[in-house]
């Protein structure tokens, strides 16, 4: 049973370290740059992590901007306060994504650039054989898990989270980071900080300074708001795996 719950944190906590970095502090943001070699190596622990539910790094940096952009407006791809509730906000979202991620959508000059692309693992995630292929393998773990190490029936509810990691860690970032909390900025929009220590999300859910400050690599603003990514890019930094932008 333990090995089953340390299995889901270390996906949990993966998955979203590759969103918090790679999709959205890099893909999106810009806020570091790293050597070609660095960046294969992301993209791909990204595919690994997210697995049946990867995310185009060039897909989530567009999607991105335009939430910067029009941020709780209805341009805005995934505000909650244009949806019923977070389940058609993931849909709707979902639609807006395989658009872009198609060139199915146009898109402003201002959004379309400066991403990070391999159009290898583009195709092999975005493909049913690829997420399909990860679906099975955490059923197969589960029950497996379930014949020989003693595992709780209960546990098979939580591959629905397996299988939709990537996007359910937006959801909970774009509906509570835009309803519940406290703000420190007034930004023009509805954006929140959620927790002061954001254990959950790795900083993620400080929305309202990020919305104040896009470009700041640490989420927190207040000595008390602890941002778990920052000094993971901090160490990174010193390691020279990345260069941290100077600001201008």
């Amino acid at each position: 049973m333990y090995i089953v719950i340390a299995v889901f944190v270390i996906h949990w906590y993966l998955s979203l370290f590759c969103q918090t970095f790679f999709l959205h502090r890099y893909s999106a943001h810009k806020m570091f740059i790293m050597s070609k070699p660095w960046e294969r190596f992301f993209y791909l622990l990204t595919y690994i992590s997210q697995g049946s539910s990867y995310l185009s790094p060039r897909a989530y940096a567009i999607l991105h901007r335009m939430h910067h952009a029009f941020s709780d407006t209805e341009k805005d791809p995934h505000s909650p306060h244009h949806t019923k509730n977070v389940f058609t906000m993931m849909w709707e979202t979902k639609d807006i994504y395989n658009a872009v991620l198609n060139r199915k959508r146009n898109i402003e000059a201002r959004f379309e650039r400066n991403y990070p692309e391999w159009a290898t693992v583009e195709k092999l995630g975005d493909s049913w054989f690829s997420r399909a292929g990860w679906a099975i393998l955490y059923v197969a773990f589960y029950v497996l898990a379930y014949l020989y190490l003693d595992m709780h029936w209960a546990f098979f509810f939580l591959l629905p989270i397996h299988f939709l990691m990537g996007p359910i860690h937006g959801a909970i970032v774009n509906w509570s980071g835009h309803k519940y909390g406290y703000q420190n900025f007034d930004n023009q929009d509805k954006s929140k900080n959620s927790l002061i220590f954001d254990f959950l999300m790795m900083g993620e859910l400080f929305q309202n300074n990020h919305h104040k400050r896009p470009n700041n690599i640490n989420f927190g603003s207040k000595w008390w708001e602890i941002d778990p990514t920052y000094p993971v890019i901090k160490v990174l930094n010193k390691l020279n795996i990345i260069e941290i932008r100077k600001k201008h």
